[in-house]
């Protein structure tokens, strides 16, 4: 498959950020091929409405055969994952 796609919000994923991100990573899916990877660098907090963009865009991509990869995610963040068993289906680096 193609080269990796990067995406970085550089801001929190939350309710009043997640149209404009939504928006933004549909095109950037569009747009590529192979792994879709979201550094999550600048990110400290995730809330529900963030965690849902990261499951919509993971049900995007899995019909295609593409990854989603979170990368640069601080440790809270991955302990949350991890808790909702979230790091099954995505891959952390």
């Amino acid at each position: 498959m193609g080269e990796r796609a990067v995406y970085r919000p550089g801001k929190d994923i939350v309710g009043i950020t997640v149209e404009t991100m939504k928006q933004e990573i549909r095109e950037r899916v569009e747009k590529s091929e192979g792994d879709f990877v979201v550094s999550l660098e600048g990110v400290e907090m995730i809330d529900s409405k963030g965690i849902g963009l990261l499951i919509a865009t993971y049900n995007s991509l899995t019909p295609k055969g593409r990854k989603l990869v979170l990368a640069k995610v601080i440790p809270d963040i991955v302990r949350l994952l991890r808790t909702m068993r979230l790091d099954r289906h995505f891959s952390i680096e």
